[in-house]
């Protein structure tokens, strides 16, 4: 979860073999249902404190040494600058398409790669051109396919989270759940989902090639998939049941634009005769903090809905005044891929008690990023602080343990499209509004 973030909140490579298929991964099915869904330097420790670096030119051996003083130091020091120029320069002199290389695409790599070395899936390095991006995704208006990508974790992979109403993913045949083996041609493996999503977006008109791996099929599936303006719609709501007044809103990420949204659904509920309520967090990779607050307070009572730990020790506490609490039966639905602000959301409910929070253990992502635009138009996202939910509960890789715990039958979504977390959740709904 990030101040100011884009966490839509990770293939195989195919070694010059065209049409050789690539090890399927390994992985469980994913439930989408019931809402909108290059490195040139990297820091290396040796044990000894101490590390060659031997490079091959016309038969000499070329060596660097990490001074084992610096270590604990600075990375960028005399002994790195040197090293640094060596490498480039045996890149230009025996790299057989360095003239297509730019010095800006160098540039790029060593800043990039320094952000790496911290092995930290959630600090990345932005261009100019991702900065931008990275603008237009936390709006809720760009230019892209009309789907929700974020990582499958047990795989890693990026994975469809989920797809547009009317997008054009969807009228290709994209489904929740498939798993991005190559762009264009190019295999993912090894990239972040924020380079990932940067190549899958582009100008309007323009296509891009999906490789894509989905759970059941032999072979990998081929999509060329036209991108266009996408003004994002992050919450979907509707009435379940008109007579005994059981709503459900869905929450699919938490933008700029998730709280009018919100506010607007939610209104049109109560318009409706709203008595008991399910909100939908599954497959909801997480948002802005400022959002997620905001929305927090229609859930629960005054009082901390979270709070944050810095480096330093600094304390911030996010609160609501709990003047908007509904006071109504609340069911919460959750899964593996209910990350970062959404646990936020469905911890501090938790918590307070003011809901039951129903499907399987979140995904475990109590980490917050900053995002920090420089002088020269690039960025950077870092991680800067642990969250905490209300009760002082830190849930990262750990997530949080649903009150009632309920796995999704997909079988049965698949045959007839029935939704077994969803019907027990409307069930619970029922029980506490003593529906006969």
């Amino acid at each position: 979860m990030e101040t100011k973030e884009q966490n839509q909140q990770n293939g195989a490579a195919r070694n010059g073999q065209e049409n050789r298929q690539e090890p399927a991964p390994s992985r469980r099915r994913v439930f989408l249902a019931g809402i909108l869904t290059g490195v040139l330097v990297t820091c290396i420790a040796g044990s000894a404190g101490m590390i060659g670096y031997r490079l091959a030119e016309g038969g000499r051996a070329v060596v660097a040494q990490a001074d084992p003083d610096t270590e604990s130091g600075s990375a960028v020091n005399e002994e790195s600058v040197k090293k640094l120029q060596l490498l480039e320069d045996e890149i230009n002199e025996y790299y057989y398409e360095s003239d297509d290389v730019t010095r800006s695409q160098k540039e790029d790599g060593l800043y990039k790669g320094l952000i790496e070395s911290l092995n930290d899936p959630y600090s990345v390095y932005y261009t100019g051109e991702e900065v931008r991006d990275l603008s237009e995704s936390i709006s809720g208006s760009f230019y892209g396919i009309g789907a929700y990508i974020s990582t499958d974790k047990e795989t890693g992979y990026p994975m469809i989270a989920g797809v547009m109403e009317d997008g054009s993913a969807g009228k290709a045949g994209i489904l929740p759940g498939d798993l991005i083996v190559e762009v264009d041609g190019n295999p993912v493996e090894g990239e972040s989902l924020d380079e990932v999503v940067s190549r899958v977006r582009g100008e309007e008109g323009t296509s891009v090639h999906l490789r894509i791996y989905r759970d059941g099929k032999p072979d990998y599936l081929e999509f060329d998939i036209e991108r266009a303006k996408v003004d994002e719609t992050t919450v979907d709501g509707r009435m379940l049941d008109k007579d005994y007044g059981i709503g459900y809103l869905a929450i699919s990420q938490f933008d700029t634009v998730t709280t009018e949204q919100f506010d607007t659904c939610l209104g049109e509920l109560k318009q409706e005769g709203l008595k008991g309520l399910i909100l939908d967090l599954r497959n909801n990779p997480g948002g802005n903090v400022d959002t997620v607050t905001d929305i927090a307070g229609n859930f629960l009572p005054e009082g901390l809905v979270f709070y944050t730990l810095e480096k330093d020790g600094t304390r911030t506490d996010y609160s609501c005044d709990g003047k908007n609490q509904l006071k109504l039966p609340l069911v919460v639905l959750v899964n593996g891929n209910s990350a970062s602000a959404s646990e936020i959301l469905s911890g501090a409910i938790q918590d307070a008690g003011s809901g039951t929070i129903l499907g399987t253990q979140t995904y475990g992502k109590g980490v917050v990023q900053s995002v920090m635009t420089l002088n020269d138009g690039s960025g950077l996202k870092l991680t800067i602080a642990n969250y905490f939910t209300r009760n002082g509960n830190n849930i990262n890789k750990i997530g949080i343990t649903p009150d009632v715990e309920l796995e999704f039958d997909s079988d049965a979504y698949t045959q007839d499209g029935s939704d077994n977390q969803l019907q027990r959740a409307q069930e619970l709904v029922e029980e506490e509004l003593n529906v006969p």
